[in-house]
């Protein structure tokens, strides 16, 4: 599967409810280990809240690739190349 194959999956939504709940249960345990105590004295500053942004993120992308290279694989062996 080549890059546009790839970039076309990445518009399956399907794909993208399992990465929004997982980035969900993993970013707030992550934001809760790394800022929790700011969050709860109200010292978050702006640098803060811009790492909470990427502690979402980073797990829903990461999530998404995986996604993606396990139904890659699964197609890679339902369709195996002709070559040798």
């Amino acid at each position: 599967m080549g890059l546009k194959s790839y970039l076309q999956t990445l518009g399956d939504r399907t794909l993208h409810s399992t990465a929004i709940r997982v980035a969900l249960i993993v970013g707030t345990v992550i934001f809760c280990i790394n800022h929790g105590s700011a969050f709860l004295h109200g010292t978050m500053t702006r640098t803060r809240w811009t790492s909470m942004v990427l502690t979402y993120f980073v797990p829903y992308c990461v999530n998404l690739h995986g996604q993606i290279a396990s139904r890659m694989r699964q197609q890679a062996k339902a369709h195996p190349s002709s070559e040798p």
